[in-house]
């Protein structure tokens, strides 16, 4: 089932991107019914073509956007990319610190002839000494703690998705809808900034505040002292492993039950959760053992009956026949430029059971540029112009 009254339907965003943060902000608000015009120089975004890690950036951030190619570079590509502007409610980018403003594009001078426009700087970094440095997702791991906490002592390691850029997308978004609140009720634009090394910093404030409350400094993930008992990986019969996870004393007691552990169940010493994590060394290896003689489904389906929280452990390219995912609408369908088709994952929420689906494929380069100037009030004569004159493709 499929939202049928978008909630963003009828916001007009103009956005000058490339990589994943910026067209994450994008993706988010077209997925929720924005119209997204994407920008991009004539012959497309380079994150079209990147290889490797990069190949899945372009087809994973960029669906339900339209496309429209501008030169830069040219004096009524600028010119254009300004009437754009001023025909749009939102307005993202994230190159580098400076790049738009040298064009005549900065959130100033389009400020003043669209009052209401909400301008988002996706950036590495907000105000201050550091704000006009270059940043990659990686660099805001590393010198944002995240790293240190994913790897183990001495090899810092940065998480194996691009976390920081998606999430700092996510943070411009809330920024603009905060802003998008606002302008109801004043009608007063907003430059928004969201970073990626605030953002890092932010998702590890919880072990900021962990040195705070205890003293000691957290340790990073492979070594650190868990907060419960049970909260590990273990392998099972065969070569599966499942993550397994009891974090509360009657999940404690359940577990015991359904396993026959009924000394660990009695033993008044082992009752509390905080008496477990003191006991790992002891209670650890029995289970161990326990679990390795139990085949992986049929242990997720034991845990599953008593509440316990189990995983298998996935790879991503798992998903694709994930019974869950491929129920209810969690995977969307988006053409490569091959022809291929394949199902990605859709924005995770629901809103009234409903989930929010493609509207607009995967576009080419320039290939909604008519539609886009039209709508702008160009006539076809003027944009055969453009065309000719190497502005628009």
């Amino acid at each position: 089932m499929s939202v049928d009254d978008l909630p963003l339907e009828g916001l007009r965003v103009l956005e000058f991107t490339h990589m994943v943060m910026g067209p994450t902000v994008g993706l988010i608000l077209a997925d929720l019914g924005a119209d997204v015009t994407r920008i991009e120089p004539r012959g497309g975004d380079r994150t079209r073509s990147l290889r490797g890690s990069g190949a899945g950036y372009f087809p994973m951030y960029n669906r339900n956007k339209r496309s429209l190619c501008i030169d830069l570079k040219q004096p009524r590509g600028v010119a254009l990319a300004g009437r754009l502007a001023q025909a749009s409610d939102v307005l993202i980018e994230n190159f580098r610190p400076g790049a738009l403003e040298r064009l005549g594009l900065g959130y100033r001078v389009l400020q003043e002839r669209n009052p209401r426009l909400l301008y988002c700087s996706a950036k590495g970094f907000l105000s201050g000494p550091f704000e006009n440095r270059t940043a990659l997702d990686e660099v805001a791991q590393m010198m944002g703690g995240l790293a240190y906490m994913t790897g183990p002592p001495g090899k810092p390691l940065r998480a194996g998705a691009s976390v920081i850029d998606v999430t700092g997308g996510m943070f411009g978004v809330i920024g603009i809808l905060a802003a998008l609140e606002r302008r109801h009720r004043t009608g007063k634009g907003a430059h928004i900034k969201c970073s990626l090394f605030e953002t890092t910093s932010f998702l590890v404030g919880q072990h900021m505040a962990q040195m705070a409350v205890t003293g000691t400094a957290a340790a990073p993930m492979p070594s650190r002292i868990s907060a419960w008992a049970i909260y590990d990986v273990f392998d099972t019969a065969g070569e599966d492993q499942v993550f397994v996870a009891i974090v509360s004393d009657a999940q404690w007691q359940a577990f015991c039950a359904e396993f026959g552990l009924s000394d660990f169940a009695a033993d008044r010493s082992l009752a509390a959760n905080n008496d477990r994590v003191a006991a790992r060394d002891r209670i650890l290896p029995r289970i161990r053992r326990l679990l390795a003689s139990e085949s992986r489904d049929a242990l997720l389906r034991r845990l599953e009956a008593i509440g316990i929280p189990a995983a298998n452990i996935a790879r991503p390219e798992d998903l694709f026949d994930d019974e869950h995912l491929n129920a209810a609408g969690g995977l969307v369908t988006v053409t490569l430029p091959d022809g291929r088709t394949v199902r990605l994952p859709g924005l995770p929420v629901e809103m009234d059971g409903g989930r929010f689906g493609i509207r607009h494929d995967l576009a080419a380069p320039g290939e909604d540029s008519e539609d886009v100037l039209s709508d702008l009030g160009l006539k076809a004569e003027e944009i055969d112009d453009l065309r000719r004159a190497g502005v628009v493709g």
